[in-house]
């Protein structure tokens, strides 16, 4: 196969994949280039996304995120990751169960950390920076116990005494900790 034809047909599918998702590739054995957001086997490798400034819907709130973590002790990649995994920095963001907003606060959560208007960038951040803070502060700072209680709710947490075997939450916490780890080395 023609490398120019592969690299273009690579550059295809990753690019518009990169901003909405994860994406993992492999090579079989008879060199067919497999893609998929769901890794069904330890062959797929999650590729990362390029190099490169951040993306605009980063940059338009990276102030806001700084200060509210700093306002509540998180680390701002933490913070990057979970809207990243959430909403991918959607402010008009809503999940089938009702999240809300670019950190997808439910309606309840909002109203316990004081978040008037869900839609509102700066106040969707600042109240999901502070119930992430909480939730690093019960688990004693752990962060992966903090980030599955995010995802499915601290008594699931608690009811499984760590992470709860939900495919859903493994993922999106390992998700997240790829984020994170992405956002702090500046990429």
């Amino acid at each position: 196969m023609n490398k120019g034809f592969l690299f273009a047909a690579l550059a295809v599918v990753l690019l518009p994949a990169r901003l909405f998702a994860d994406i993992y590739v492999y090579t079989d054995d008879d060199g067919v280039i497999h893609f998929t957001n769901v890794p069904t086997s330890g062959r797929f490798e999650w590729v990362a996304p390029e190099r490169g400034g951040p993306a605009p819907a980063l940059s338009s709130f990276n102030e806001i995120i700084v200060r509210a973590a700093g306002r509540y002790g998180v680390d701002p990649a933490l913070v990057k990751a979970v809207i990243k995994a959430e909403s991918d920095f959607d402010p008009e963001a809503v999940s089938p169960a009702g999240a809300v907003g670019l950190m997808q606060l439910m309606p309840e959560t909002a109203r316990v950390v004081g978040v008037r208007d869900l839609r509102d960038p700066a106040q969707n951040i600042y109240g999901g920076v502070r119930h992430l803070s909480r939730l690093l502060r019960v688990f004693d700072g752990d962060t992966v116990l903090a980030l599955a209680a995010y995802n499915a709710g601290e008594n699931a947490v608690r009811r499984y005494g760590g992470l709860p075997p939900f495919r859903e939450t493994r993922e999106y916490v390992r998700r997240v900790l790829r984020w994170r780890d992405h956002y702090r080395r500046g990429l």
